[in-house]
């Protein structure tokens, strides 16, 4: 199997944006609170992205940053797709009622825009990671929904699905025996997809407040807090933007190689 270059490159980078969450206590070269400079220090050998407003290493917190928005992204995008696809293949399986339920509360859920719900429930519940991980894998589960059980429609008329049905298997084996390893190619590019949206959503979130709070640290908390240095000409909040936008190309170009793969894949059977 050949790799192309733009899938090894964000292979690459996605692999470098993990690897230094895992090991950021390792890799900082500072504590994320400690202020250890002046206000808006230039870019120098000690502070290789200078300092913040109240003179903390940017590398510092972006390597920690970093670690929490990925830890909300992947754990708010995993509780999405449990949820999303278990209840859209149960609603492509039993059909009937049950799918016209699920399907009416997806579209009253997708009818209004994530932010303003997020904003919502977020401005009256304790602001802390796991309600913002419940808060945005319940309105993300909406989006996966839809792929899950259109994946699933498809499945659920094949052949081996019916005999399955005919054996007199149930409908949790149907799911998950039979559905759910042959949609999994379609998924897992949509999970990378919806990863990279939870990234954008919760930095969207720390930057109007109701996000990651302080004093723990990520990407869109970090804009928000040295958005006025632009002002002066200083680049603080141009680092995390950057690393925002990086990890979203990177991600970006494996799941578009994911998906282009999985395509090929159909074609070739079909033909």
């Amino acid at each position: 199997m050949r790799i192309p270059v733009s899938a090894l490159i964000g292979i690459a980078v996605t692999g470098l944006f993990l690897l230094a969450a895992i090991a950021a206590p390792l890799i900082a070269p500072y504590g994320y609170a400690d202020p250890i400079g002046g206000s808006f220090e230039s870019p120098s050998l000690a502070h290789w992205f200078g300092t913040d407003r109240i003179g903390r290493d940017i590398l510092s917190r972006l390597v920690y940053g970093g670690r929490i928005t990925i830890l909300v992204a992947l754990a708010s995008s995993a509780l999405a797709f449990s949820l999303g696809s278990f209840f859209g293949f149960m609603a492509a399986v039993r059909g009937g009622w049950t799918d016209q339920v699920l399907s009416r509360i997806v579209d009253l859920m997708m009818s209004i825009p994530s932010l303003i719900v997020a904003l919502v429930m977020l401005s009256v519940l304790p602001l802390n990671l796991t309600v913002l991980i419940l808060v945005m894998g319940v309105l993300d589960s909406t989006r996966v929904f839809r792929l899950s059980r259109a994946v699933a429609m498809d499945i659920v008329v094949m052949d081996y699905v019916e005999a399955a049905k005919l054996r007199g298997e149930k409908q949790g084996w149907i799911i998950f025996r039979e559905i759910l390893p042959n949609a999994l190619s379609p998924l897992v590019a949509e999970f990378g997809m919806r990863f990279i949206f939870a990234v954008l959503f919760v930095s969207t979130l720390s930057f109007l407040g109701l996000g990651v709070q302080p004093p723990l640290a990520d990407w869109g908390g970090m804009v928000k807090e040295n958005k006025d240095g632009l002002v002066f000409g200083k680049a603080a909040a141009l680092v995390p933007a950057g690393a925002i936008a990086l990890l979203a190309i990177s991600v970006n170009l494996v799941a578009d190689w994911i998906l282009s793969r999985t395509s090929s894949l159909k074609g070739g059977r079909s033909g």
